[in-house]
């Protein structure tokens, strides 16, 4: 089944004071770490959600099979960019792969481990399990792209999978917890 990436990576990086999209991370950006990490884990295509900055971020995916999507209302929020990667997934992606570029534990594994317990029912939802919750990265089936499009205010796909907790299916990941934000969120490695 044809699973997609959506990388949503649009944000300013307010709390940073610098786009954390270009942070130097095991001798790569995080953006380029995510890219990297999504097409190893076999989604196909690669969807980048770019915003503030895309111009300065824009080279840091032109030598990978990353399609950019310039999303022109990110100041509105993570919905606006989910809302143009999921507009711009083609007709046979079965399903989208939500992830952000700022979760810089994520690996191929974890990639292949969301996509390999999607079994293809309709309105199957498969996210990480961390910190007590669930979240992103998570996998949508394409019945629920509308609902994803659908979205306004914050807090992201995060009120799809409570909606639905019937077709949840979760994958431990502990490190999912650990994120960038702060300069003190920086990894060293």
């Amino acid at each position: 089944m044809k699973v997609a990436a959506v990388i949503l990576a649009a944000g300013e990086s307010a709390r940073l004071g610098r786009p954390k999209q270009l942070l130097a991370y095991r001798g790569r950006s995080l953006l380029r770490h995510v890219v990297e990490c999504a097409d190893a884990g076999g989604c196909s295509p690669l969807i980048v959600v770019l915003g503030a900055r895309d111009q300065e971020i824009l080279h840091e995916i032109e030598s990978t099979p990353a399609l950019p999507v310039i999303n022109r209302d990110w100041k509105a929020g993570m919905h606006s960019s989910i809302r143009a990667g999921i507009e711009r997934l083609p007709p046979d992606a079965r399903a989208a792969l939500l992830l952000t570029c700022d979760q810089p534990r994520i690996t191929p594994e974890i990639v292949r481990s969301l996509c390999e317990r999607f079994d293809g029912r309709a309105g199957r939802m498969v996210a990480c399990a961390y910190a007590k919750t669930v979240g992103i990265p998570a996998l949508f089936e394409r019945s629920l792209f509308a609902e994803l499009c659908a979205l306004e205010g914050p807090g992201g796909a995060r009120s799809v999978l409570q909606a639905h907790p019937n077709e949840l299916l979760r994958v431990p990941w502990p490190d999912g917890a650990v994120d960038v934000d702060r300069a003190r969120d920086i990894p060293l490695s």
